[in-house]
């Protein structure tokens, strides 16, 4: 999706119309982001609010060196980070039994993996695991930059994707197994 330049303009003259129209036609796209960090959606619809809310506060700082929509995907991939760094050190747990509880209030047994069942095991990985995985595989950040955004090495993101890769292909085996026992 292209703005042009008068579009952009008036989006930093902080145009209501503007910015409603900028967020009907990104805010979609920005969920699927904010589904892929968040445990739940309640979590995502915080993250979208927060992410839309720093875009506008700081829309009058992008440049229009690079596309528009790709300097609010970033944004919202760092509200994403910044919102779970603050509940860990918060000490609030991002437990997974309420991921696993929406799994059993859909009642789903898996006859076939679908984007939504794949999204809420990648939501039952670890924080970090979860993180990195998301960061590397879908938004396409490399180890280094990884570990520049969360603090860690390199070495760390490299070893806690390996890890997630491996726990997510554990339980999808372990899914079809529970399929083909099924039938």
């Amino acid at each position: 999706m292209e703005f042009d330049s008068a579009f952009i303009k008036k989006l930093k003259e902080d145009d209501s119309k503007a910015q409603r129209d900028f967020y009907q036609q990104l805010a979609p796209k920005m969920y699927g982001i904010c589904l892929r960090f968040a445990l739940i959606n309640e979590d995502a619809d915080d993250i979208l609010q927060d992410g839309f809310i720093r875009v506008f506060r700081h829309i009058k700082d992008f440049r229009e060196e690079g596309s528009l929509e790709g300097w609010v995907r970033r944004t919202i991939v760092n509200t994403a980070i910044n919102y779970y760094k603050k509940k860990i050190k918060q000490g609030i747990n991002t437990d997974l039994e309420i991921v696993k509880g929406k799994i059993k209030e859909k009642n789903t047994i898996v006859e076939k993996m679908s984007c939504d069942e794949l999204l809420v095991l990648i939501n039952e990985l670890p924080p970090g695991y979860k993180m990195v995985f998301n960061l590397n595989v879908i938004e396409g950040y490399t180890h280094k930059e990884i570990g520049d955004i969360l603090d860690i090495s390199e070495n760390t993101s490299k070893s806690q994707l390996s890890r997630a890769r491996a726990s997510l292909q554990k339980r999808i085996n372990s899914i079809q197994e529970r399929e083909n026992h099924g039938r």
